[in-house]
Protein backbone atom coordinates (compact mmCIF):
# COMPACT_ATOMS: atom_id res chain seq x y z
CA UNK A 1 0.00 0.00 0.00
CA UNK A 2 1.10 3.40 -0.93
CA UNK A 3 1.84 6.53 1.05
CA UNK A 4 -1.28 8.15 -0.36
CA UNK A 5 -3.81 4.85 -0.17
CA UNK A 6 -2.69 4.76 3.75
CA UNK A 7 -3.69 8.26 4.46
CA UNK A 8 -6.93 8.26 2.56
CA UNK A 9 -7.45 4.50 4.68
CA UNK A 10 -6.77 6.86 8.27
CA UNK A 11 -8.58 10.16 6.97
CA UNK A 12 -12.07 7.63 6.60
CA UNK A 13 -11.01 6.19 10.13
CA UNK A 14 -11.82 9.29 11.63
CA UNK A 15 -12.60 10.17 15.86
CA UNK A 16 -16.91 8.97 15.82
CA UNK A 17 -15.83 5.88 13.34
CA UNK A 18 -12.99 4.69 16.10
CA UNK A 19 -15.29 5.06 18.35
CA UNK A 20 -18.19 2.64 16.86
CA UNK A 21 -15.24 0.00 16.03
CA UNK A 22 -14.04 0.42 19.92
CA UNK A 23 -17.46 -0.67 20.43
CA UNK A 24 -17.88 -3.41 18.43
CA UNK A 25 -14.61 -4.90 20.32
CA UNK A 26 -16.21 -4.53 23.17
CA UNK A 27 -19.41 -5.81 22.67
CA UNK A 28 -18.05 -9.34 21.17
CA UNK A 29 -15.29 -9.30 24.50
CA UNK A 30 -17.20 -11.50 26.22
CA UNK A 31 -17.46 -13.85 23.48
CA UNK A 32 -13.69 -13.98 23.04
CA UNK A 33 -12.92 -13.65 26.34
CA UNK A 34 -15.52 -16.90 27.53
CA UNK A 35 -13.80 -18.88 23.93
CA UNK A 36 -10.16 -18.52 25.42
CA UNK A 37 -11.13 -19.38 29.32
CA UNK A 38 -13.01 -22.77 27.89
CA UNK A 39 -9.46 -23.30 25.53
CA UNK A 40 -7.60 -22.34 28.74
CA UNK A 41 -9.35 -24.79 31.00
CA UNK A 42 -8.95 -27.72 28.60
CA UNK A 43 -5.12 -26.79 28.09
CA UNK A 44 -3.80 -26.49 31.65
CA UNK A 45 -6.40 -28.35 34.05
CA UNK A 46 -4.05 -31.32 35.61
CA UNK A 47 -2.54 -31.72 32.17
CA UNK A 48 0.67 -32.95 33.27
CA UNK A 49 3.34 -35.93 31.53
CA UNK A 50 2.78 -38.00 35.38
CA UNK A 51 -1.35 -38.07 35.38
CA UNK A 52 -0.79 -39.13 31.39
CA UNK A 53 1.25 -41.55 32.44
CA UNK A 54 -0.64 -43.36 34.87
CA UNK A 55 -3.89 -42.94 33.28
CA UNK A 56 -2.28 -44.69 30.17
CA UNK A 57 -0.90 -47.29 32.67
CA UNK A 58 -3.98 -47.86 34.51
CA UNK A 59 -5.68 -48.25 30.83
CA UNK A 60 -3.23 -50.92 30.04
CA UNK A 61 -3.00 -52.69 32.84
CA UNK A 62 -7.11 -52.79 33.09
CA UNK A 63 -7.10 -54.22 29.41
CA UNK A 64 -4.64 -56.87 30.08
CA UNK A 65 -5.92 -58.23 33.21
CA UNK A 66 -9.76 -58.63 31.18
CA UNK A 67 -7.27 -60.35 28.86
CA UNK A 68 -6.43 -63.24 31.82
CA UNK A 69 -2.76 -61.46 31.96
CA UNK A 70 -1.85 -59.65 35.24
CA UNK A 71 1.52 -60.33 35.59
CA UNK A 72 3.11 -59.28 32.31
CA UNK A 73 5.30 -56.24 32.68
CA UNK A 74 3.69 -52.19 31.55
CA UNK A 75 6.61 -50.64 29.37
CA UNK A 76 7.34 -47.32 30.13
CA UNK A 77 4.99 -44.87 28.52
CA UNK A 78 6.53 -42.83 25.43
CA UNK A 79 5.52 -39.37 24.43
CA UNK A 80 6.37 -39.29 20.53
CA UNK A 81 4.77 -35.80 19.55
CA UNK A 82 3.22 -32.89 20.73
CA UNK A 83 0.79 -33.74 22.64
CA UNK A 84 1.30 -37.34 21.74
CA UNK A 85 1.55 -40.78 23.57
CA UNK A 86 1.66 -44.40 23.58
CA UNK A 87 1.56 -47.53 25.40
CA UNK A 88 2.83 -50.48 23.90
CA UNK A 89 1.22 -54.14 24.39
CA UNK A 90 2.62 -57.15 23.15
CA UNK A 91 -0.66 -58.95 24.21
CA UNK A 92 -3.86 -59.18 22.16
CA UNK A 93 -6.51 -57.16 23.55
CA UNK A 94 -10.10 -55.95 23.30
CA UNK A 95 -10.63 -53.51 21.75
CA UNK A 96 -14.36 -52.52 22.93
CA UNK A 97 -13.27 -52.08 26.17
CA UNK A 98 -10.82 -49.47 25.33
CA UNK A 99 -12.43 -46.44 25.02
CA UNK A 100 -14.40 -46.51 28.20
CA UNK A 101 -11.12 -47.47 30.34
CA UNK A 102 -9.57 -44.85 28.69
CA UNK A 103 -12.03 -42.35 29.54
CA UNK A 104 -12.46 -43.58 32.95
CA UNK A 105 -8.82 -42.89 33.73
CA UNK A 106 -8.92 -39.84 32.09
CA UNK A 107 -11.76 -38.56 34.57
CA UNK A 108 -9.84 -40.02 37.47
CA UNK A 109 -6.44 -38.37 36.80
CA UNK A 110 -8.60 -34.77 35.83
CA UNK A 111 -7.41 -34.96 32.11
CA UNK A 112 -10.28 -32.77 30.42
CA UNK A 113 -8.88 -31.92 26.74
CA UNK A 114 -10.38 -33.54 23.57
CA UNK A 115 -8.21 -36.71 22.00
CA UNK A 116 -8.05 -38.76 18.96
CA UNK A 117 -7.04 -42.78 19.88
CA UNK A 118 -5.34 -45.00 17.34
CA UNK A 119 -3.90 -48.68 17.67
CA UNK A 120 -0.85 -49.20 15.66
CA UNK A 121 1.26 -51.95 14.39
CA UNK A 122 4.34 -52.16 16.33
CA UNK A 123 5.91 -53.71 12.80
CA UNK A 124 5.44 -51.04 11.01
CA UNK A 125 3.27 -48.37 12.97
CA UNK A 126 0.14 -48.64 10.72
CA UNK A 127 -3.43 -48.01 12.38
CA UNK A 128 -6.18 -50.78 12.37
CA UNK A 129 -8.25 -49.33 14.83
CA UNK A 130 -8.90 -45.86 16.11
CA UNK A 131 -12.02 -43.48 17.57
CA UNK A 132 -12.26 -39.87 18.47
CA UNK A 133 -13.51 -38.38 21.75
CA UNK A 134 -16.93 -37.55 20.55
CA UNK A 135 -17.68 -40.71 19.48
CA UNK A 136 -18.23 -41.44 23.45
CA UNK A 137 -21.56 -39.44 23.06
CA UNK A 138 -22.55 -40.15 19.40
CA UNK A 139 -25.47 -42.04 18.13
CA UNK A 140 -23.33 -44.22 16.50
CA UNK A 141 -20.96 -45.15 19.01
CA UNK A 142 -17.23 -45.46 19.04
CA UNK A 143 -15.79 -46.01 15.62
CA UNK A 144 -14.49 -49.37 14.54
CA UNK A 145 -16.01 -51.23 18.01
CA UNK A 146 -17.36 -54.60 17.36
CA UNK A 147 -14.51 -55.45 14.27
CA UNK A 148 -12.12 -58.02 14.98
CA UNK A 149 -8.90 -57.11 16.51
CA UNK A 150 -5.42 -58.25 14.74
CA UNK A 151 -3.60 -60.12 16.80
CA UNK A 152 0.20 -59.47 17.81
CA UNK A 153 1.67 -55.98 19.29
CA UNK A 154 0.11 -52.75 19.45
CA UNK A 155 0.47 -49.47 20.42
CA UNK A 156 -2.38 -47.38 22.03
CA UNK A 157 -1.60 -43.77 21.14
CA UNK A 158 -3.74 -40.86 22.05
CA UNK A 159 -3.27 -37.43 20.87
CA UNK A 160 -4.57 -34.47 22.66
CA UNK A 161 -6.14 -32.26 20.46
CA UNK A 162 -5.49 -28.19 20.16
CA UNK A 163 -7.57 -25.91 21.76
CA UNK A 164 -9.54 -24.81 18.49
CA UNK A 165 -10.22 -28.25 17.30
CA UNK A 166 -11.28 -28.76 20.82
CA UNK A 167 -14.87 -27.59 20.02
CA UNK A 168 -15.27 -26.65 16.57
CA UNK A 169 -18.98 -26.08 17.08
CA UNK A 170 -18.26 -23.72 19.33
CA UNK A 171 -15.49 -21.68 16.95
CA UNK A 172 -18.27 -21.74 14.68
CA UNK A 173 -20.36 -20.13 16.35
CA UNK A 174 -17.95 -17.79 17.26
CA UNK A 175 -17.24 -16.52 13.88
CA UNK A 176 -20.40 -15.99 12.85
CA UNK A 177 -21.10 -14.21 15.69
CA UNK A 178 -17.98 -12.05 14.82
CA UNK A 179 -19.39 -11.87 10.97
CA UNK A 180 -22.88 -10.68 12.28
CA UNK A 181 -21.60 -7.75 14.85
CA UNK A 182 -18.76 -7.06 12.41
CA UNK A 183 -21.31 -6.54 9.40
CA UNK A 184 -23.82 -4.45 11.93
CA UNK A 185 -20.79 -2.34 12.63
CA UNK A 186 -19.72 -1.86 9.25
CA UNK A 187 -23.10 -0.62 7.70
CA UNK A 188 -23.56 1.89 10.72
CA UNK A 189 -19.90 2.89 10.07
CA UNK A 190 -20.96 3.10 6.20
CA UNK A 191 -24.26 5.12 6.69
CA UNK A 192 -22.49 7.87 9.24
CA UNK A 193 -20.02 8.44 6.76
CA UNK A 194 -21.79 8.69 3.70
CA UNK A 195 -24.27 11.28 6.07
CA UNK A 196 -21.92 12.71 8.28
CA UNK A 197 -22.07 16.84 7.86
CA UNK A 198 -19.45 19.34 8.07
CA UNK A 199 -19.62 21.14 11.38
CA UNK A 200 -22.13 24.37 11.18
CA UNK A 201 -19.64 26.83 11.73
CA UNK A 202 -17.71 25.63 8.79
CA UNK A 203 -21.27 25.19 6.13
CA UNK A 204 -22.30 28.59 6.10
CA UNK A 205 -23.35 28.29 2.72
CA UNK A 206 -24.13 24.92 0.79
CA UNK A 207 -22.20 25.89 -2.04
CA UNK A 208 -18.85 27.98 -2.93
CA UNK A 209 -17.65 29.25 -6.19
CA UNK A 210 -13.76 30.05 -7.01
CA UNK A 211 -12.31 30.27 -10.37
CA UNK A 212 -14.03 28.24 -12.76
CA UNK A 213 -14.73 25.89 -9.89
CA UNK A 214 -17.55 25.12 -7.64
CA UNK A 215 -17.78 23.00 -4.05
CA UNK A 216 -20.63 21.60 -3.07
CA UNK A 217 -20.22 21.50 0.74
CA UNK A 218 -23.03 19.12 1.97
CA UNK A 219 -22.77 16.38 -0.97
CA UNK A 220 -18.91 16.96 -1.00
CA UNK A 221 -18.58 16.86 -4.94
CA UNK A 222 -15.93 19.29 -6.62
CA UNK A 223 -17.59 20.95 -10.34
CA UNK A 224 -13.99 21.87 -11.94
CA UNK A 225 -14.34 23.30 -15.45
CA UNK A 226 -17.51 20.88 -15.87
CA UNK A 227 -15.82 18.28 -14.47
CA UNK A 228 -17.33 16.43 -11.56
CA UNK A 229 -15.56 14.85 -8.35
CA UNK A 230 -16.72 13.07 -5.38
CA UNK A 231 -14.32 14.04 -2.38
CA UNK A 232 -14.07 12.78 1.44
CA UNK A 233 -15.35 14.59 4.43
CA UNK A 234 -11.45 15.46 5.10
CA UNK A 235 -10.63 16.65 1.23
CA UNK A 236 -14.05 18.79 1.36
CA UNK A 237 -13.08 20.03 4.86
CA UNK A 238 -9.85 21.02 3.16
CA UNK A 239 -10.95 23.04 0.06
CA UNK A 240 -13.56 24.54 2.62
CA UNK A 241 -10.85 25.95 3.95
CA UNK A 242 -8.73 27.29 1.41
CA UNK A 243 -11.50 28.58 -0.30
CA UNK A 244 -12.75 30.81 2.95
CA UNK A 245 -9.29 32.22 2.84
CA UNK A 246 -8.59 32.32 -0.74
CA UNK A 247 -5.01 34.47 -1.51
CA UNK A 248 -3.91 34.32 2.50
CA UNK A 249 -0.97 32.46 3.52
CA UNK A 250 -2.40 29.41 5.41
CA UNK A 251 0.46 27.94 7.77
CA UNK A 252 0.54 24.59 8.43
CA UNK A 253 0.19 24.53 11.95
CA UNK A 254 -3.72 26.11 11.23
CA UNK A 255 -3.88 23.66 8.95
CA UNK A 256 -3.87 20.59 10.63
CA UNK A 257 -5.87 22.47 14.33
CA UNK A 258 -8.85 23.18 11.16
CA UNK A 259 -8.97 19.99 9.66
CA UNK A 260 -7.48 17.25 11.59
CA UNK A 261 -8.45 18.98 15.38
CA UNK A 262 -10.88 15.85 15.73
CA UNK A 263 -8.11 13.31 15.14
CA UNK A 264 -6.52 13.91 18.29
CA UNK A 265 -3.22 12.49 16.35
CA UNK A 266 -2.31 13.45 12.84
CA UNK A 267 -0.52 10.96 10.42
CA UNK A 268 2.98 12.20 9.04
CA UNK A 269 2.52 14.04 6.05
CA UNK A 270 -1.04 14.41 5.46
CA UNK A 271 -1.69 17.66 4.80
CA UNK A 272 0.84 17.42 1.76
CA UNK A 273 -0.88 14.03 0.24
CA UNK A 274 -4.35 15.78 0.84
CA UNK A 275 -3.08 18.94 -1.08
CA UNK A 276 -1.74 16.38 -3.90
CA UNK A 277 -5.11 14.68 -4.10
CA UNK A 278 -6.86 18.33 -4.35
CA UNK A 279 -4.30 19.78 -7.30
CA UNK A 280 -5.34 16.53 -8.79
CA UNK A 281 -9.32 17.59 -9.00
CA UNK A 282 -8.59 21.16 -9.55
CA UNK A 283 -5.92 20.64 -12.68
CA UNK A 284 -9.10 21.01 -15.02
CA UNK A 285 -9.25 24.79 -13.82
CA UNK A 286 -6.27 26.65 -14.20
CA UNK A 287 -7.62 29.67 -12.48
CA UNK A 288 -6.84 27.83 -9.53
CA UNK A 289 -3.40 27.45 -8.14
CA UNK A 290 -2.44 25.75 -4.50
CA UNK A 291 0.99 27.49 -4.16
CA UNK A 292 3.47 26.47 -1.29
CA UNK A 293 5.35 28.31 0.66
CA UNK A 294 8.63 26.29 1.59
CA UNK A 295 8.51 25.75 5.49
CA UNK A 296 5.91 27.77 6.28
CA UNK A 297 2.12 26.52 4.41
CA UNK A 298 0.26 26.57 1.84
CA UNK A 299 -1.61 29.58 -0.68
CA UNK A 300 -4.65 29.25 -2.46
CA UNK A 301 -4.13 32.01 -5.45
CA UNK A 302 -7.30 32.26 -7.89
CA UNK A 303 -5.71 33.46 -11.26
Amino acid sequence: MDVEKLHYFCEMIDSSCLKSIIFSILVTLPFIHGTELYAGENKTYNFSPEKINLALRRTADALLRSSGDSTSRIPAIEKTGEDVWQVRLEQTFDYDQLPALLQSSLDIHGIKRPYNVSVRRCDDAGIDLGYNYLDLSGNNGVACRGRAMPDGCHYIEISFLSDLNSNPLLVEKGLFFLVIIGGIAGFWLFRRQKIKPLPAEKDTTNFKIFGNSQLDVTNQILLCNGVKHSLTFRETKLLLLFVTHSGQLMERDSIIQQVWADEGVLVGRSVDVFVSRLRKKLADDTSVVLAVVHGIGYRMEVL
